[in-house]
């Protein structure tokens, strides 16, 4: 189980520098791990070239961008025209940004449950450089430093600083749940006030502000609002960010003005520097704690600062930005049954635990643990993931093999693995209940919106999340707080640059 996994890998000490430079550990993705409909990996699958093609030289690429931006069917319809095109899971085409920020937009796409686990095993591809795609933001937006996520398994700042992110989630775990409930209980406070005022309350912008001071009180024991920073916080974080995914992201702006804006160059660094500065200067005063244990594993001062702001701020933060709407969204949408359903399991648990959410509690609530793996499912907060090939191999879709050559991209699009059809029914409805029992526990495999399967823990040697079960744990806080304090909700959704916006209609408070 999630929960036990995380409880578990944060109470155990830090490994010394000798063990990180023993340990070999990886995740790998076996052809065993496939759901029933796919062919046994015993028999051996047809070969196929790779179809499609990548067209003219920065026409090509180009092309493939405005059809990826501004195409009728969007990101989604983007895909799956070149897979009805060419009868395959498995394509060649060119990924954004493409001229003049990537050098080579050229990838082998793969667009199923099946082949897509590939990009999990570092023995077969590499992950230098790759956390945003074809292109790397200048490390100006980073204190100068390659943080974590840019480097591969093989480098040897990654296991040390992996480590220290594991100590960052784990030194202060008693916090956690405690100060959840009060930030979040705060944030419900005030929607309650909002919507008595004017009618509606923009979850969006609430969770911003409460997921930011969470993070903060509950791993680092500080008040944001009580810093320098004040309340800037998540305005300096969005914008921090957005310098750094410009060329992945569509802010609705006239296409030709928006493509020459964000996917044609990038933006300075030096216009967001000292907003850079602003966060810098809270954490390396607010994390002094963390960063004295990443000098014991050898890290510099300088470099842990600026990697404990990276997986707060981009990686968790940001991940709660996209993934607590996203959640909210399909909740709301899920309608009143399913809204007693949860209200009654929370309670329930809660009620049998003394009045209190523990770690005990949330274990009695399969249906909210389904509920947040669905949501994950169905929309994972990081929609890409890439690894450049290290040898000549053949990767596995469904129905056949195809060969790739040593040194190409490949590319994995998050959503059509985690709703490919042959492993999930209904694959394009939230099914809140769908991870429930023995066959939806199968299932979880193929839930790996933390860059590895949901079965999987994350390791030294992989690319996995290190916050994987962190992740899930506060999303399944999220939702018991909600149905603690509510029967029901209703919910308006609109589009917005970083996933789903969320404005919050009806609150109606617990009866029972």
């Amino acid at each position: 189980m999630a929960t036990a996994t995380y409880l578990s890998s944060i109470s155990a000490p830090p490994p010394s520098r000798a063990r990180l430079r023993r340990q070999t550990t990886r995740a790998t993705a076996s052809a065993t791990d496939r759901p029933r409909e796919v062919v046994s990996p015993k028999r051996r699958l047809p070969l196929r070239k790779v179809p499609g093609d990548y067209g003219p030289p920065v026409l090509g690429a180009i092309r493939d961008r405005f059809e990826y931006f501004y195409g009728p069917g969007g990101r989604d319809g983007f895909f799956t025209s070149r897979v009805r095109a060419h009868g395959s899971t498995v394509v060649r085409l060119n990924m954004p940004p493409g001229p003049f920020v990537a050098r080579d937009p050229r990838v082998v796409a793969l667009l199923d449950a099946a082949s897509f686990p590939v990009l999990f095993d570092t023995s077969l591809v590499d992950k230098t450089d790759l956390f945003t795609g074809t292109f790397m933001p200048s490390t100006d937006l980073t204190g100068g430093y390659r943080v974590l996520s840019y480097l591969d398994p093989s480098e040897p700042n990654h296991g040390p600083l992996k480590t220290l992110l594991f100590y960052l989630l784990s030194h202060r775990r008693q916090h956690v749940i405690p100060k959840f409930r009060e930030v979040y209980g705060e944030l419900f406070g005030i929607m309650e006030n909002e919507l008595a005022r004017v009618g509606k309350a923009d979850f969006g912008h609430h969770n911003d502000a409460a997921a930011f001071s969470f993070l903060c009180q509950a791993l680092l024991g500080r008040d944001p609002a009580e810093s320098a920073l004040q309340g800037d916080g998540p305005k300096l974080i969005t914008k921090w960010v957005l310098f750094q995914l410009s060329p992945l992201l569509s802010l609705g702006l006239p296409k030709h003005v928006e493509d020459s804006l964000l996917h044609s160059f990038r933006l300075p660094p030096a216009l967001v520097k000292k907003d850079y500065d602003r966060l810098a200067d809270f954490f390396r005063d607010a994390s002094r704690g963390v960063v004295d244990e990443g000098e014991r594993l050898g890290i510099a001062r300088e470099e842990a600062v600026h990697n404990i702001l990276f997986a707060m701020c981009f990686n968790s933060f940001g991940g709660m930005k996209i993934l607590f709407p996203s959640l909210v969204k399909w909740l709301g949408r899920a309608g009143a049954r399913t809204h007693g359903r949860l209200a009654t399991e929370v309670r329930d648990a809660v009620r049998a635990h003394g009045g209190e959410v523990t770690m005990k509690a949330l274990a009695e609530m399969p249906l909210v643990k389904s509920a947040v793996y669905e949501a994950l499912r169905i929309e994972p907060p990081v929609a890409m993931q890439y690894g450049r090939a290290k040898r000549d191999m053949v990767v596995e879709s469904h129905d056949y093999g195809f060969e790739v050559r040593e040194g190409e991209m490949l590319f994995g699009y998050q959503p059509m693995a985690t709703k490919d059809p042959r492993v999930f029914a209904r694959a394009e409805e939230y099914v809140p209940d769908r991870f429930l029992g023995e066959d939806g526990a199968q299932l979880l495999r193929h839930v790996v919106w933390s860059n590895g399967p949901e079965t999987a823990s994350p390791t030294l040697q992989d690319k996995q999340c290190t916050g994987k079960d962190f992740v899930v744990l506060i999303a399944r806080l999220l939702v018991a707080e909600l149905f603690l304090r509510y029967d029901s909700f209703d919910v308006q959704v609109g589009a917005s640059a970083l996933g789903s916006s969320v404005t919050i209609t009806s609150l109606k408070k617990a009866t029972f």
